[in-house]
């Protein structure tokens, strides 16, 4: 970049602050968070990481410094093209479930089939007991449920896209996710083991000053 162009300090100080002002709402949504997946921790971290991202690029261009810190971004998504306005919002949902305990799975089938006043049956295969499970609870009691019905949670993700008219009726049955545009996905999130291991990665390359590797960590006492 040439000296014409650089941004002045003025501007990297405002970038600066808009850093802070993006850290303070960030913790607040956080603080006031309504679940797991609230949007408004959602809009706070993409104006976090947007201001973070702008504040790096500018220290950089004035200074040929960097900043420390690193946050993910969606580099595989494609920007946002769908309407302006939608008139229409799908929600799709993949979870994911590994059958840890069949026996589990099994004795909750059969009690669904006993309370139904029906005879051993579907309850007596793996695959006829996961239909007979997802036919009886929603599957975000499922979700809530898992380890009592003999599951364990693998990947899920969330999908919100938006479309300017509701599909009409039985259009996308048979196909419900092939027609998805990527342009489309107002937001989504993610659920994934990978990024617990990602963390565990760079603990371990990066163990703290003054900390043996044999030396074992004392628990905090903090709410998570």
């Amino acid at each position: 970049m040439s000296d014409a162009a650089q941004p002045t300090a003025a501007e990297v100080r405002a970038a600066a602050e808009a850093v802070k002002t993006a850290l303070d709402r960030h913790l607040a949504a956080v603080e006031r968070r309504s679940g797991e997946d609230d949007p408004a921790v959602y809009e706070a971290f993409n104006q976090l990481a947007a201001a973070a991202e702008t504040y790096d690029e500018l220290l950089y261009d004035r200074y040929d410094e960097v900043t420390p810190f690193e946050i993910p971004t969606a580099e595989d998504t494609p920007p946002y093209t769908g309407p302006e306005e939608p008139s229409a919002v799908s929600v799709l949902i993949r979870r994911d479930y590994a059958v840890a305990e069949p026996q589990r799975l099994l004795g909750h089938a059969q009690r669904i089939e006993a309370a139904d006043g029906e005879g051993p049956g579907a309850s007596g295969t793996v695959h006829g007991a996961l239909g007979l499970l997802f036919g009886e609870f929603e599957p975000d009691e499922i979700a809530s449920r898992h380890k009592e019905f003999g599951l364990e949670e693998g990947d899920s993700t969330l999908w919100v896209t938006a479309s300017d008219e509701p599909a009409d009726p039985g259009e996308w049955l048979e196909a419900p996710f092939e027609q998805v545009d990527p342009q489309h996905v107002v937001c989504r999130f993610d659920v994934s083991a990978v990024f617990d291991d990602d963390s565990d990665d760079d603990l371990e390359d990066d163990p703290l000053p003054g900390l043996d590797e044999d030396e074992d960590l004392e628990p905090l006492d903090a709410d998570r």
